[in-house]
């Protein structure tokens, strides 16, 4: 039996500023309650799914609207675990619409892709004029820390700011160029795309500011040895990198660019979630400082 499961959450603005939410759902999507670590203005929500793993014929639907002037933080607590399939493919879908002035950030676990799945991962942002979000898509393939490889199966990947940035492809485990070639992974199983998008185009000071914050942490993250730092700020914990494997990992390589006036772009590869992960959240850090002014305040879920 699948199950088929949709949240839609709707954040409004009150008239004392403050961000509340509304939410609905059907079958086993839920969000736990909301939490204001930063004060009224920013909502933090943890979406839970109960069952902990998705199989074929599984379908995942998240929809989240911002009213004007709103700010969000979705989390979620541990990783989307793709399984292994028998034909139909698991879905994935998450779509963000935010009005003008509206502010989101999407930082969910990570997703792992269980060698002999089929699974489609879709993230939609609609932004107005004014609105801004952040968020990162983070992929490991198999258990790489465990040993546990990626032999078969193939995953889809789609991000999209319509009529400006889509980026779209599947990832096959029998295409060995793409996996270990040095044109595609280079033999690293973990990778992930970070995002600062705008519904028009971001100011050519604001938006360099961006990509320099970016690059040199990248750069320190390449000189690094692989590993969280232990001075750094928290990190989720990952599920796609808890254990210990004899091979030694390789420190993480990234790369942030903007061929569109709208978005920002880190892309990055590792042998371990947990290194990868790092690097994210110290751009997210930055990211927030640069073009909100705001401190870092990582959602709570992560420091337990």
């Amino acid at each position: 039996m699948s199950w088929q499961a949709q949240l839609a959450l709707h954040y409004q603005r009150d008239d004392d500023g403050r961000t509340i939410s509304f939410d609905r759902h059907s079958g086993p999507l839920r969000v736990l309650q909301r939490l204001y670590p930063e004060g009224p203005g920013i909502c933090h929500h943890v979406i839970v799914h109960p069952p902990g793993g998705v199989v074929g014929g599984d379908r995942l639907e998240v929809q989240a609207r911002l009213d004007a002037g709103t700010h969000a933080l979705i989390t979620t607590p541990g990783a989307t675990r793709f399984y292994r399939s028998d034909g139909a493919s698991a879905v994935q879908d998450v779509r963000l619409m935010l009005a003008e002035g509206a502010r989101a950030e999407w930082l969910p676990m990570e997703a792992i892709a269980y060698s002999g799945c089929s699974a489609e991962n879709r993230l939609d942002l609609q932004l107005a004029p004014g609105a801004e979000a952040l968020g990162w898509d983070v992929l490991a393939l198999g258990l790489p820390a465990a040993g546990l490889g990626f032999e078969s199966g193939r995953f889809l990947q789609q991000l999209e700011l319509p009529g400006v940035w889509l980026e779209r492809g599947w990832i096959e485990a029998e295409d060995r160029a793409l996996l270990d070639g040095p044109l595609g992974l280079a033999g690293r199983r973990v990778l992930a795309t970070m995002w600062f998008a705008a519904g028009s185009a971001i100011d050519g000071a604001r938006r360099d500011a961006l990509l320099d914050a970016a690059r040199a942490l990248a750069e320190r993250a390449r000189e690094a040895a692989a590993g969280p730092d232990p001075a750094s700020v928290p990190v989720p914990a990952a599920e796609g990198g808890s254990a210990t494997s004899a091979a030694p990992a390789r420190a993480v390589i990234a790369g942030a660019t903007s061929a569109h006036a709208p978005v920002v772009v880190l892309r990055a590869l590792a042998d371990r979630v947990e290194p990868l992960m790092a690097l994210l959240v110290q751009v997210r850090a930055a990211w927030r400082r640069v073009a909100w002014g705001l401190a870092e305040n990582p959602p709570r879920i992560w420091r337990t």
